[in-house]
């Protein structure tokens, strides 16, 4: 097997509906810049609360990708 490197980032997605919509969004944005995506892990989840608006699900996650030379 060859060798490989991974660069991880660190990313906060949001979603008015759930934790899941807020981490696929992100992973969706993420991919639109981002090439050969490996593995999201999500590192921390919470809920901003404010008064007379809906609730804000958001996720922090890990993100890792393909480093390629010269990056």
């Amino acid at each position: 097997m060859a060798e490989s490197v991974y660069k991880v980032i660190q990313l906060v997605g949001t979603s008015n509906e759930s934790w899941e919509k807020a981490a696929a969004a992100t992973i969706e944005q993420a991919s639109q810049t981002l090439r050969d995506l490996r593995v999201a892990r999500i590192v921390e989840q919470d809920i901003h609360i404010e008064p007379g608006k809906s609730l804000t699900y958001r996720v922090k996650m890990e993100l890792s990708f393909k480093y390629e030379e010269g990056a």
